[in-house]
Parts: structure tokens; C-alpha cells; sequence
């Protein structure tokens, strides 16, 4: 049977619509900053609570590279997919339960493919378990200023409480690329190699805007699209941070658009993320973009990006098709010659506290990437 809409709930139901998709058009938070310097040369909402979906990776691998300068684990130290992160959602690379990586090649799928399992493994290995490594996590925001992140989790499903701001990303992308210079390879993959299939970075700026070399990108549901990206011209690095677009392709043009905006900009009178103070309203709730980014209408206007073979159509005048193969690099199972990590491990068997709210572990709502 049809059920039909009166004119009088029809137009209460498109205007309803239309009143969530303006509101959230409006709460778009952006921050473009200068690496060297933190000055921040633009900002929207840049303290705004956003849901970071695998921007919360960002986060992992920092906390996996403050283990490995203490000492208690090295690049080559094996990492342990256990029964529990081999169950997480996609987007994931589907190891078995007791396969072993290194660390190395676990960052290197974590930045790329934004594995949810392997965030789960890193966690769960470098920390001894996933809520030891989430209250490092956390520990390490609170070190850097993140005043406005928390986590519950090292991958970035959706969870109420896992949030975070453009500015507090700001702060700990400027912690990762100054104090780990010698690991910004990591963020400038544009594909891996699993030996079966070549897997390309979601970061669709790699390839495609000149001097682009990071750094991640993420989607759930309820964040929309978020995008992170660098870019290095004349020896100057800015970082765009992007979040909640309706579409791959718009993050990727709005980053792109503001890059090259500051790129022709002066930094000298400019506030630092440091010291940028926050404003706005209702800082401590967060946006749900999921009647939005995960609507029917969204939904068909993300195939209208892309061409009859499914590859995404380049129009932006700041972005260029890429004329090559994305650069791959190899990972896979094995090759661990390094130690065990020092921390003490825990059993994997279930513990009496809730987990996080991020099940169901099905449907567009679990799905940590969307492309």
C-alpha cells in the first residue's frame, strides 16, 4: 500500500529538509594554518564540536610514534590482529585473527586505506589494550591543548562521545609534522600495493594539486566528509583542515581552494593556533550530518561525481587529472624482525564496561570511509 503526504505535511517535511541541509551548509568548520609558524591565515567555526571519523587516525599514529621514541616498541615490532579488531567494520583490510604485520606497514594501511581493524591492532598492541591506548589518546590531547577532542576509540566509527574541532586538529597535525619530520612519507602515500590489489589514497589531492604531500581524509555519516591536506610550494607548508562537506570531491575542491588562497597570502599579523580564542555558540554539541550526508539526495549527487567507469570527474580549475598510475607502495603480512613491544598485553576476552556507540556494524552509519 502507498501512503500519500498532505499538501500540509509534504511542505513541514521539505522544509524540515531544507532547514537541516542550510543549517549544516552554514556549520562547515575550515582552518588553514602555516605549518613552520601555527599562524593561522583563515578560519570558519574552527572551534566548533565536529565528529573527526578517521581523522581520529591522526591521532593513532601520533600516539604509535611517542611509543616507539620511548623505546617501547620500533617500526619493524610485530603488530597482532586479534579477534576483536579483525571484527571491526569496514573500511577494512580483513586479516585474519592472529596475522602479524609490523608497525610500518600498519601505518602505511592506516593512512591509506583507513583500516579500522588495524587501528583496532595498533591499539590494541602498542597499548596492551584498546581502552589503555584510547586514555593515551586522550592523555596526549590534553598535553597538546585539544580542549575540544575526546576519544573512545583508535579508528574513528562513530561514537557521541568521540569529537573534536578544526582547531584542536590544527594543533595536533602541527605536533605531528614538527616533532616527526622524519616520518611525513607516511601522510603522502598515494596508494599501497597488498600484492593483490592496488589500493589508492582517498586523499584525492595527492597527484592532483601541485605540491600536495598530505594527510587524511575521513567520513561517517554523521561528520560528513572531512579532509585534512597539506601542501609544500617554494618551501612554505600550509594545511587546509575540511570538515563536513556533502561530498568526496568538495573537500578535496574547498581544501584545494583554500591552499591556494594562502599561498598568495602574508602571514606576518596573523594569530597562531595557539593563541586563536574561541567563539561561537553552542560549542559543546556536535553537528549530525547524517540527514544530510547519507540522504538519498546525497547519496545521487556523489555518482553525478563521477563517470560511467565510477572515477571521480575533475572540474575544479585547482585540481588536475592525474596523467599516471598512483605511486604504490608494497605492505602485507610478516617481515617483523623487530621486538615485541614493552607494554603488557591483555587477554582478548570481553570486558564488563559498555563499549562505545559506534555499532551497528552494518549499514552506511558504521562505515568509517566512504571514498
Amino acid at each position: 500500500m502507498r501512503y500519500r503526504l498532505s499538501g500540509f505535511a509534504f511542505v513541514a517535511v521539505f522544509l524540515a529538509g531544507l532547514a537541516a541541509w542550510s543549517n549544516a551548509a552554514k556549520a562547515n568548520p575550515a582552518l588553514l594554518f602555516e605549518l613552520d609558524s601555527g599562524k593561522v591565515l583563515s578560519h570558519e567555526d574552527a572551534f566548533k564540536r565536529w565528529y573527526p571519523a578517521s581523522l581520529t587516525k591522526l591521532m593513532t599514529v601520533y600516539v604509535a610514534f611517542r611509543a616507539v621514541e620511548a623505546g617501547e616498541l620500533r617500526l619493524d615490532s610485530p603488530i597482532h590482529v586479534s579477534q576483536n579488531s579483525a571484527s571491526e567494520p569496514p573500511s577494512k583490510m580483513g586479516y585474519k585473527p592472529g596475522s602479524v604485520m609490523t608497525l610500518d606497514n600498519a601505518l602505511k594501511m592506516l593512512m591509506v586505506k583507513s583500516a579500522n581493524d588495524i587501528a583496532t591492532a595498533v591499539a590494541e598492541t602498542v597499548g596492551g589494550s584498546e581502552q589503555a591506548f584510547v586514555a593515551r589518546m586522550n592523555a596526549e590531547a590534553k598535553r597538546l591543548g585539544m580542549t575540544g577532542t575526546h576519544y573512545v576509540n583508535a579508528h574513528g566509527l562513530f561514537s557521541t562521545g568521540q569529537y573534536s574541532t578544526a582547531r584542536d586538529l590544527a594543533l595536533l597535525v602541527r605536533a605531528i609534522r614538527t616533532e616527526y619530520p622524519q616520518y611525513a612519507g607516511y601522510f603522502s602515500i598515494e596508494a599501497i600495493d597488498t600484492g593483490n590489489h592496488v589500493i589508492p589514497s582517498y586523499n584525492i589531492l595527492l597527484g592532483r594539486f601541485t605540491g600536495a604531500d598530505g594527510m587524511k581524509t575521513g567520513f561517517v555519516c554523521a561528520s560528513g566528509f572531512n579532509l585534512i591536506g597539506s601542501a609544500t610550494r617554494s618551501g612554505r607548508t600550509l594545511v587546509a583542515v575540511v570538515l563536513g562537506t556533502r561530498t568526496q570531491l568538495e573537500r578535496a575542491e574547498k581544501a584545494a581552494e583554500l591552499l591556494s588562497q594562502g599561498f598568495k597570502m602574508p602571514s606576518l599579523a596573523a594569530p597562531t593556533i595557539y593563541s586563536l580564542k574561541p567563539y561561537g555558540t553552542d560549542l559543546d554539541v556536535a553537528t549530525d550530518m547524517r540527514p544530510i550526508a547519507c540522504s538519498q539526495q546525497a547519496q545521487s549527487e556523489r555518482w553525478e561525481e563521477r563517470d560511467e567507469e565510477g572515477k571521480l570527474v575533475i572540474r575544479s580549475d585547482l585540481l588536475h587529472e592525474m596523467d599516471r598510475e598512483p605511486r604504490a607502495v608494497k605492505v602485507g603480512l610478516g617481515g617483523v624482525t623487530g621486538p615485541e613491544t614493552t607494554q603488557p598485553r591483555y587477554a582478548d576476552v570481553p570486558i564488563p564496561t559498555p563499549r562505545p556507540d559506534y555499532p551497528p556494524r552494518s549499514g552506511t552509519a558504521a562505515v568509517s570511509e566512504g571514498g
